[in-house]
């Protein structure tokens, strides 16, 4: 793949993780459908530009998933937490939760790199501190999960 095709690539999938993380953390709160949320972003001018640029089916597969998916999530990476998943900040556990739907179907993503980008969303969205508890949690989920990349 071309250097700029490849760049445009890993930009689209960054714009799409970062509304994946937007879309679930709506969805954690409101328990609003798929297509409620995906109408909610459109309508929203910065997100809708967003939405130009990034993979949207990348988005939809993680924001779907996640969504029928979240308690078997939840089990993934709750034995690496020092809390009760319950207690997690929302924005911790979208990052958590959509990660881990990454980690778990998408073997051609390399899991640093899955763990660097929910890193880097975090310290954007989430708490002081949060990145650097997202990083811990994931860095041990993913040497579980893709032990294969160790």
């Amino acid at each position: 793949m071309p250097v700029d095709k490849k760049n445009q690539y890993i930009s689209e999938r960054r714009v799409a993780r970062k509304l994946a993380l937007i879309a679930v953390y709506q969805w954690q709160m409101t328990q609003n459908s798929y297509e409620d949320i995906y109408l909610g972003l459109q309508e929203d001018k910065d997100l809708s530009k967003d939405m130009r640029k990034a993979d949207m089916a990348y988005f939809q597969s993680l924001v779907q998933y996640t969504m029928e998916n979240s308690e078997k999530l939840d089990g993934e990476f709750s034995p690496f937490l020092d809390r009760e998943a319950d207690h997690l900040d929302q924005i911790e556990k979208a990052a958590l939760r959509i990660a881990t739907c990454e980690l778990l179907n998408q073997p051609e993503v390399p899991y640093k790199v899955v763990v660097n980008e929910s890193v880097n969303l975090t310290k954007k969205f989430g708490a002081d501190q949060a990145h650097k508890f997202i990083n811990g949690v994931l860095d041990k989920l993913g040497n579980k999960l893709r032990q294969q990349e160790n």
